[in-house]
């Protein structure tokens, strides 16, 4: 839709210039003013795309206004056509010194009218093009930068490298993190969408969409950096996690980071968001995770003896001590203030528990299993009994610690099978079944042993082949996608771009020389 603004002191003659303009069909809103002082008020509190004006008005003529208009920024993307009864040659000078698109001599010929408001409105749509192109470019340049900042690159490095796209004060001006977390390939369907729909709409209901930033980092999970220190956190992701559940009948995980105060902090809050999330594997019916929240937003359903035992013969199979002892403890506190049990059915159940603990402790673990027994059978409280399994425990987690060759190979088996099929659907789910871990174990060794997050090794993975298959196959882009794990070609092309801060398309016309640039 085109503002076109009308100045004229002649009646008549505006009326002939918007009926010409109706007569064109054109998709615009089409306002007047009787001379330059109005059309010049007018404008103080509306915005015009293309100013059709008489040369000779009263109070202020066309060229005046014009020239008024220019010292306007909002202005400075106006098109500017004259139209008058004489062809004098200082007129057509001036008007040529202030850009103006164009002068007609009254009468005003159709023919010519028409040709002339064309060819306007396609210089407005070429100039709004390149400009939403420059911003869309820029835009992706800050963000590919910023997509290194939160995978740990060096803050200065990173700035120094982005040629002033992405400053200092842009990055030290986020004060917190969110982080969204999927089970599935969510922000490989609906990333854009998620943008357009609930971020720079419904959530102004609690914010600004100025007040964050939103960064997509793989196909299961998203950042969110919040600007604004008055925005309570909690509020902003309950809504947010609300928005998504409604919009697209699909459950996110969220977790808040500590506040923060400069850009290098960023790399501490990740890895903090990352380890609050691993809380999602014990508490799978909690949306919502942040520093500092009571036990009580984190209480589970309760569940019966014989699941809870049979999660913690899991977690032992698993070697997921974490996981055991947060079972245990919700085990224990069953029977903490219980008086309908006998204490021999109480120690009997521990016992049951201690058996289990020491099948996976090679040697001596009969030995010192009936030694423990023994000690659980003597003791003379609750507290005594839960002590022994406690220490059971912390032995169990020496024994598997003390396994590092084991973690190490399961971490090269993931990364081999990664490397075998980074086209199939892949989850730290799926690729904890393969070495038989529970995820937020096999998540915490790879870690460790490589110092990255599994899920952004995945896209690392698939990113460099895609870059492969770029420089070394002639594949179309869209068969380079369904290749390498990303069935949506514009998210894949959006996830490259990002990553390399060049598109696919980019990427093969110039090659290696280009990202070393960026």
């Amino acid at each position: 839709m085109y503002q076109i603004l009308v100045v004229d002191d002649e009646r008549i003659e505006r009326n002939g210039i918007k009926m010409l303009l109706r007569h064109m069909q054109l998709p615009c809103e089409i306002a007047e003013a009787a001379n330059g002082r109005d059309a010049l008020e007018y404008l103080k509190e509306h915005t015009a795309d293309i100013l059709l004006t008489d040369v000779k008005m009263p109070f202020m003529d066309g060229i005046q206004l014009i020239e008024e208009c220019k010292k306007d920024d909002r202005n400075e993307d106006m098109k500017c056509v004259i139209f008058s009864g004489c062809s004098e040659f200082d007129y057509a000078r001036k008007a040529v010194r202030l850009g103006v698109s164009d002068y007609i001599l009254k009468p005003v010929d159709p023919s010519e009218f028409k040709e002339t408001i064309t060819r306007v409105i396609q210089e407005l749509e070429a100039e709004r093009a390149e400009k939403n192109m420059k911003k869309k470019s820029m835009q992706q340049m800050r963000e590919h930068a910023l997509y290194q900042i939160v995978n740990g690159v060096n803050v200065a490095e990173v700035l120094e490298k982005s040629g002033g796209v992405l400053t200092k004060s842009d990055v030290d001006c986020f004060c917190r993190i969110l982080m969204l977390e999927t089970d599935d390939d969510f922000f490989g369907k609906n990333g854009v969408d998620l943008q357009e729909r609930i971020l720079a709409k419904k959530i102004k209901e609690v914010c600004a969409s100025e007040a964050f930033l939103y960064l997509n980092l793989t196909p299961q999970q998203s950042i969110i950096l919040l600007k604004d220190r008055s925005i309570d956190p909690i509020e902003f992701a309950n809504k947010l996690l609300d928005q998504i559940k409604e919009e697209y009948e699909n459950s996110c995980t969220a977790s808040i980071s500590s506040e923060i105060s400069c850009a290098e902090q960023i790399i501490c809050a990740m890895d903090e968001l990352e380890e609050l999330m691993e809380n999602k594997f014990y508490h799978p019916n909690v949306r919502l995770f942040y520093s500092g929240m009571k036990s009580s937003d984190c209480e589970i359903i309760k569940i019966d003896d014989d699941t809870l035992i049979k999660q913690m013969k899991q977690d032992i199979r698993m070697k997921d001590v974490q996981s055991l002892r947060d079972h245990f403890e919700r085990f224990s506190q069953r029977y903490r203030s219980q008086t309908a049990f006998s204490q021999m059915y109480i120690k009997f159940l521990f016992a049951n528990l201690l058996k289990d603990i020491y099948d996976a402790v090679p040697g001596e673990g009969e030995k010192q299993l009936n030694t423990k027994i023994d000690q659980l059978y003597r003791s003379f409280d609750f507290v005594q009994v839960t002590d022994i399994v406690s220490d059971s425990i912390n032995l169990l987690e020496k024994t598997f610690s003390g396994r590092v060759q084991t973690g190490h190979r399961e971490v090269e088996a993931v990364k081999r099978y990664i490397a075998a099929h980074y086209g199939d659907e892949m989850s730290v789910e799926r690729l904890s079944e393969l070495v038989y871990r529970a995820p937020s174990y096999l998540s915490s060794v790879f870690k460790k042993e490589t110092g990255q997050n599994l899920n952004r090794f995945i896209k690392s993975v698939r990113m460099e082949k895609a870059k492969d298959l770029l420089e070394q196959t002639m594949m179309k882009i869209v068969d380079i996608s369904t290749a390498c794990g990303y069935p949506n070609v514009s998210y894949f092309c959006s996830s490259f771009r990002e990553y390399y801060g060049i598109s696919p398309q980019k990427f093969r016309e110039s090659g290696d020389e280009m990202i070393e640039e960026k």
